[in-house]
């Protein structure tokens, strides 16, 4: 039993990606704006707090009790509208809180590295990181001394499973899905940058509030085909990556038109 080696070459350069991209991104942002940071630490807070805790708790709550993921359809909606309406949410919030000091569109840029930096980080990078190390495990032979730990403690059962799991899951795991985590961050990061300058205008822009909710749908329907791959509504992932590469594509020229119609609105800043 041993992860191929192709897997492991794939979780490291989608490590890489993920973890590097934001970084890179950053330099290149802050090389051209030269501004305060503070919105990417918006950007980092808000999707934790808005993502990872309260929409998060929220599902744990409506999923359960309503046995969605048994009616796919409104699995679907249910699942764009909350990722739509709690991420758009966290950024008209947090542009709104900034608009005293912020003023300059670089604010827009650096929120969505925060956002989807620290989305591509913590859901990709260091899963791929932990993916890495445990494959490292197996293949050493050292499987066995982690059993051996594990089975020395009280929760032996749950664990033992959850190991199982895991090992399973590295060691017949085609290899390019490894790969494709690292690609789709790099869809995904364009996105959230698309949605936080949208949503960027929505709060600077002269009476253009309404971007806000226009962000808000936009974000569901990108999130399709993810949604709809969890249902099991769609099962070919190159299909359901495809569609996520046309959804950025189109948002991002939908961005940039945007922001090429109303940047000469905004006050020159240095922020």
């Amino acid at each position: 039993m041993q992860v191929s080696i192709l897997s492991i070459i794939f979780m490291i350069i989608s490590a890489f990606i993920s973890i590097g991209l934001p970084i890179f991104l950053f330099v290149i942002i802050h090389k051209k704006y030269n501004g305060k940071i503070l919105p990417l630490i918006f950007g980092i807070i808000g999707f934790i707090l808005f993502v990872l805790i309260l929409e998060k708790s929220i599902h744990l709550i409506v999923l359960n009790k309503f046995m969605l993921k048994e009616k796919p359809f409104l699995f679907i909606l249910y699942g764009i509208f909350m990722a739509g309406i709690f991420e758009e949410s966290a950024r008209f919030i947090s542009f709104n809180i900034l608009k005293k000091k912020i003023s300059n569109i670089g604010a827009g840029f650096y929120y969505g590295i925060g956002h989807g930096g620290i989305e591509s980080i913590l859901i990709v990078g260091l899963t791929m990181i932990n993916n890495i190390i445990f494959s490292i495990i197996i293949n050493s032979g050292g499987l066995d001394s982690i059993l051996a730990a594990i089975t020395s403690n009280i929760e032996t059962a749950e664990k033992l499973e959850q190991v199982a799991n895991q090992v399973n899951t590295l060691i017949t795991t085609a290899p390019y899905m490894f790969f494709i985590g690292g690609i789709e961050r790099i869809f995904a990061i364009g996105i959230q940058m698309s949605l936080s300058i949208i949503v960027y205008y929505s709060v600077f822009g002269k009476n253009k509030i309404w971007l806000y909710p226009l962000a808000v749908i936009f974000h569901a329907i990108v999130d399709i085909p993810a949604a709809a791959m969890q249902a099991g509504v769609l099962k070919n992932v190159f299909l359901v990556e495809g569609f996520v590469l046309l959804g950025s594509i189109l948002l991002i020229l939908f961005t940039k038109y945007l922001h090429d119609k109303l940047n000469y609105e905004q006050t020159p800043s240095k922020n």
